[in-house]
């Protein structure tokens, strides 16, 4: 377990922080015009976010791991066009400036311990918080009228959920940071458990997002779901004595699965795969994948 509270900060706001600005302008491509009120909350979240990000950032140069910067889930080679693409596509303005920030960004060792970079950390943790908290506020607005059909968005109710439960996940993260001054590797179940749902969900909602005639990625797509299913079921059924065949069966999975994604992302980007993806959304499920095998490797947690 790494207790370097600053360097785990600074990581998890350049990967969840991201994250989070993209599922609010996720969001906000979902909604009919109809719907301003909500479309224009969402893109207030998106500037916050994408003001946060910008600031971890600019702390983060020289304090974060190799290993972070090397697995590509901050930003990927695609994140780039990815970006442009989507900002085209929905007339939406994306600050690529902070991409092409974080793709200098250098990892440092032991740099990040300093009082002067500890409270500004400080701060943008509990700036997080409170931003994170009102997301999951909205999401959960959200997701109640779609489901007592007061509401009508693109996006599946599964969907909700699902982003729903990453922004959950991100809150746990910076509160037991800011709890703590560390985050506990104890429960690998949990967090191991968490990610295969993750990328079960994610293969659902491509199967469901590809046009129909992509037949083959379609099929594609259905075994990766059935095969984290059956992951997360044999977890279940395990004890912890065993867990560890659990974790070598997800590690495989998972890198045939950033395969695939690494692919989709490329055939979305040139225009070769016909469906409803944005480019950055299947830019955005890769770097989850690419953030999940980080974890999975021992050494980087």
């Amino acid at each position: 377990m790494r207790n370097n509270y600053v360097q785990l900060s600074l990581e998890n706001h350049l990967f969840f922080g991201r994250i989070m600005k993209e599922h609010s302008l996720f969001l906000m491509a979902g909604f009919p015009s109809k719907n301003s009120k909500y479309i224009k909350q969402a893109e207030w979240f998106m500037l916050q976010f994408e003001e946060l990000l910008r600031d971890a950032v600019d702390m983060a140069n020289g304090i974060i791991g190799e290993c972070v910067i090397d697995s590509q889930e901050i930003v990927t080679d695609f994140t780039m066009g990815a970006e442009k693409r989507t900002s085209f596509l929905m007339g939406v303005d994306i600050d690529s400036r902070i991409t092409e920030m974080e793709m200098l960004l250098k990892h440092g060792e032991n740099n990040g311990c300093s009082r002067e970079v500890m409270q500004p950390v400080r701060m943008l943790n509990r700036r997080a918080l409170r931003l994170v908290s009102g997301l999951i506020e909205f999401k959960e607005k959200i997701l109640r009228e779609v489901l007592e059909c007061r509401l009508f968005t693109f996006n599946y109710p599964l969907l909700i959920e699902h982003i729903l439960r990453e922004a959950k996940m991100y809150r746990s993260i910076i509160s037991e940071l800011e709890n703590r001054g560390c985050v506990s590797n104890q429960n690998k179940y949990r967090t191991e458990s968490f990610w295969n749902q993750i990328m079960m969900e994610h293969a659902m909602f491509i199967r469901g997002l590809l046009d129909p005639s992509e037949k083959e990625l379609i099929c594609t797509a259905d075994d990766f779901a059935m095969d984290y299913c059956e992951l997360l079921e044999e977890a279940r059924k395990r004890d912890c004595q065993v867990f560890e065949d659990v974790t070598g069966e997800s590690r495989k999975l998972t890198e045939k699965y950033q395969q695939f994604k690494t692919a989709g992302t490329k055939g979305v980007l040139e225009c070769k795969i016909e469906g409803l993806i944005l480019p950055l959304l299947a830019d955005h499920v890769l770097r989850e994948a690419n953030h999940y095998l980080r974890l999975l490797d021992e050494e980087c947690m």
